[in-house]
């Protein structure tokens, strides 16, 4: 679908993907601060998520200063077997992305768990579970965040 966007929602947008307020009413908060109702927010970011402008709306956490491991992980997965692989991996809630790269090893997805012990024990059923024994592995040594805000105006 396409959505034409009004002044209203690009200041929606702009405000929401720097400053949501973390409050019991975040949403009567925007609509003050852009002059609208808590109402008209909520059914314009409803619009706006239907229309496929807004994908995801939530938090980002740093992970490690809540204790968790992760690891970047690769796999190779025979072309006919993709959707099935794929199904199984993002079954688990630690699994943030899964996605396919060209080559032979082809099958990539990051995986989040609160500790050592339960990345390993989600990476082993995720071997039991696909018949895939050779995961490979590459833990986060340096945390990079890019932090993109697209200009609406």
């Amino acid at each position: 679908m396409n959505m034409a966007l009004d002044e209203t929602d690009r200041q929606l947008l702009k405000l929401i993907q720097t400053s949501l307020p973390i409050s019991p009413e975040p949403y009567r908060e925007v609509g003050e601060a852009l002059g609208i109702s808590e109402a008209e927010v909520i059914a314009r970011l409803r619009l706006l998520v239907e229309n496929g402008i807004i994908r995801r709306l939530g938090g980002v956490f740093d992970s490690r200063k809540l204790g968790y491991s992760g690891a970047l992980c690769a796999m190779e997965v025979a072309g006919e077997r993709i959707d099935e692989v794929a199904a199984v991996v993002n079954s688990f809630a630690g699994v943030t992305h899964n996605y396919l790269r060209e080559g032979p090893i082809n099958m990539w997805f990051t995986v989040l768990a609160p500790s050592e012990k339960k990345l390993a024990e989600t990476l082993k059923e995720i071997r039991e579970r696909t018949g895939i024994q050779e995961i490979m592995t590459f833990p986060a040594g340096k945390i990079y965040k890019i932090r993109v805000n697209f200009d609406l105006d």
